[in-house]
């Protein structure tokens, strides 16, 4: 077997549990914002993923986003069933830890689209969503961006945990789910209020634990990097949460808690595609500006009239895009020999492939996003009854009820 460092595959199966904690923390997150009759329905969302990602994941997931390379397009089907990885290395660790690491990125990425249409989506149309999101957005991207031999990261993308490949490919699809699916019933006359906002401040707390070992652990070993990157995940959250706060106090005069749930989310986000490239003082000024940035974002659901549940679009999409760019304009090669120089180090060309990695991930995923959905419209069905609606999507797609 090839040598591989036990200390920086320790740290990446502990960053792998941390970013599997990050699903069930974003099933809380989700679920304490919706009604109490679709509490159930919309953590199963996320939970469900769990089962379905892993399996694709083993079958073909893996080999279609790291294979050996199709033309930088797509990877090949010499990995399915992830025999061929047994016993092998990906630099310093071992190729399982690697995998296992990359399965609960593509896990909690399909997840996060279902802030978007909670509470009217049918159960079986979000299984078959899901299942085919994965294999022809998720899949494709992740090769793209991060596979040895992928065409944009051959241009010189740079995104080190998943700000345009996780949160702009989500975010995107979800402003695509709620157009075609509709609003809910009677919205915006009359605004669902979240019935537990104790939960989705805990998921948003259990969200920035797990997040360390989303960015942090996407250096793949256990030094400088991934000490930069996790000190930058802390430092962007809390901006974030200070940029959102400061905003809604001046504009609503009074700061929520679902406020600075919602902004240290947002700067998570923007954090995350510049998480080992940047200084800790870029990671604050990128997690206050995408505070404020996502908290006009969000409202424009009002001024436009769409109804993003719960602000998957103007969190992720726009928290996405804000950080892809942001990394454009502040990385510095000299935290990351991977990396490169940004537009205040010079490197105006930088900016403009970042601007060019949105530009196509964000348009490909909103393309295959509506054909799909149009498809399972037109043979399954996406939304579920009005009667259903009313009743609520725990008793009639799952036949429990989250408070008996």
């Amino acid at each position: 077997m090839p040598k591989t460092d036990s200390g920086d595959t320790a740290w990446l199966l502990v960053s792998s549990a941390l970013v599997l904690l990050m699903t069930p923390a974003l099933a809380l997150f989700y679920g304490g914002m919706v009604r109490r009759k679709n509490v159930l329905s919309t953590l199963m969302h996320s939970l469900t993923a769990l089962p379905i990602i892993t399996i694709q994941w083993v079958l073909f997931g893996y080999s279609l986003a790291f294979g050996p390379t199709i033309g930088g397009f797509i990877g090949d089907l010499s990995l399915v069933g992830l025999g061929p990885v047994i016993g092998t290395a990906h630099g310093s660790v071992t190729s399982l830890s690697f995998c296992a690491f990359q399965m609960m990125f593509a896990i909690i990425t399909p997840a996060l689209i279902s802030g978007a249409f909670a509470e009217r989506m049918k159960f079986s149309a979000y299984v078959v969503f899901i299942l085919a999101w994965s294999t022809l957005v998720y899949d494709p991207v992740a090769h793209w961006v991060w596979a040895d031999g992928g065409w944009l990261l051959k241009m010189g993308a740079l995104d080190f945990a998943g700000g345009t490949v996780v949160h702009l490919t989500a975010g995107l699809s979800a402003l695509v789910c709620c157009l075609v699916i509709g609003k809910r019933l009677k919205y915006p006359q009359e605004r669902a209020l979240p019935h537990d906002l104790t939960m989705t401040l805990t998921g948003a707390g259990i969200l920035w634990f797990g997040w360390f070992g989303f960015n942090a652990g996407s250096a793949l070993a256990a030094g400088q990097v991934a000490s930069l990157a996790f000190m930058a995940t802390h430092i962007g959250a809390a901006g974030g949460a200070f940029g959102w706060v400061v905003v809604e106090w001046r504009h609503r005069k009074k700061p929520t808690a679902l406020g600075i749930a919602s902004g240290l989310v947002a700067g998570l986000v923007a954090i995350t595609p510049a998480a080992g490239y940047v200084s800790p003082l870029s990671a604050l000024v990128i997690g206050i500006f995408a505070g404020m940035f996502c908290y006009g974002a969000v409202l424009c659901k009002y001024r436009f009239g769409y109804d993003d549940s719960l602000d998957a679009f103007g969190v992720h999409g726009m928290g996405g895009l804000a950080g892809a760019l942001l990394t454009g304009v502040f990385a510095r090669k000299i935290y990351n020999d991977g990396g490169a120089d940004g537009l205040l180090a010079g490197n105006v060309k930088q900016l403009g492939i970042q601007a060019l990695v949105c530009a196509v991930t964000g348009t490909y995923a909103v393309v295959v996003t509506f054909v799909l959905l149009k498809v399972i419209n037109a043979t399954m069905g996406l939304r579920v009854t009005e009667t259903d609606e009313r009743e609520g999507l725990d008793t009639t797609q799952h036949g429990e009820e989250g408070y008996a």
